[in-house]
């Protein structure tokens, strides 16, 4: 293990982005949609996850559906930089396992915790840039640098950060659950194998598509309160015109929307986040692979 785990991290996380973010701005949008109103009392733009697709393609173009890509990119080199860098620097040096040697859930889970709560802190200016640019309703930005100015000169470092509690809580959540199940099925994956002569990349994908159904269990919710935070309007003090915080937030979601509310846009995140997590596991671990071959060769 050298630094350079933290940058591979980073690497592959935006190679899985670039493939997975028109669901992203799906989901996004979907979340978005009937915001504190009522289940059966408004028009709803999207119907399904395909509808959602059909719909901004053909009125806001194919580009629409990478909308906030330079964001997203950028929001995921650092998330992820932090949170597999940390997370595999405690698994070579043994804090994830148990004193027999095999994975412990809870230290795993920990780390990847550990590793998403300070990851999220540093990227949260990008995660707001990109749920701003990916919906485009209630605020009006020409690209990623041009929404990062306009909230620093409208509010200053502040309004960078708005929402950073909530993200931070998300990611500990999402990370957390995802690690803990992605380095325990790798784990029992070595020691009991499903196939015969599987190989590293069979093993890394199915950890990491079991990791990714852990993570949007767990961060859907969270991750609907951080979009309609960072989506909504800020006044002429620089609060929020519909959410005083999280708390408030996840209240008025639960008494206008119900339960369903908190997990509004849980399919296309679903399948945003089931690939885009076994992708950026898998495009680790290759890294790494290769990183390691390139090191036994010299």
């Amino acid at each position: 293990m050298d630094g350079t785990d933290f940058l591979l991290g980073g690497v592959g996380s935006m190679a899985a982005t670039l493939i997975t973010n028109p669901l992203e701005v799906v989901k996004t949008r979907m979340q978005l949609q009937g915001e504190l109103a009522a289940k059966g009392t408004y028009h709803k733009p999207y119907r399904s996850v395909v509808d959602a697709f059909i719909t901004i393609a053909k009125k806001d173009g194919y580009a629409a559906l990478q909308k906030g890509l330079a964001p997203s990119l950028c929001f995921q080199f650092i998330l992820n930089s932090c949170r597999l860098g940390i997370y595999n620097t405690a698994n070579d040096h043994g804090w994830t396992k148990q004193g027999n040697g095999n994975q412990s859930i809870l230290k795993s889970a920990f780390w990847g915790a550990t590793g998403g709560f300070v990851g999220s802190a540093l990227a949260s200016p990008f995660f707001m840039a990109k749920a701003e640019i990916a919906v485009g309703y209630q605020h009006q930005h020409t690209g990623m640098i041009s929404a990062i100015k306009d909230i620093f000169k409208k509010h200053g470092i502040q309004g960078l950060y708005r929402g950073v509690a909530v993200t931070m809580p998300r990611a500990l959540l999402g990370s957390g659950g995802q690690l803990a199940a992605f380095g325990y099925t790798k784990d029992l994956l070595v020691r009991y194998p499903i196939i015969s002569e599987q190989s590293d990349t069979f093993v890394s994908t199915v950890a990491g598509a079991v990791g990714g159904t852990v993570m949007a269990i767990t961060m859907t919710p969270p991750d609907v309160i951080a979009t309609r935070l960072y989506n909504q309007g800020i006044d002429a003090k620089g609060k929020g015109i519909y959410y005083n915080g999280v708390v408030d937030c996840f209240v008025k979601i639960l008494k206008s929307e119900g339960v369903a509310g908190l997990y509004k846009g849980f399919w296309p995140h679903y399948m945003r986040i089931g690939p885009h997590a076994t992708l950026v596991l898998l495009f680790f671990d290759e890294l790494k692979s290769i990183r390691r071959k390139y090191y036994e060769a010299k």
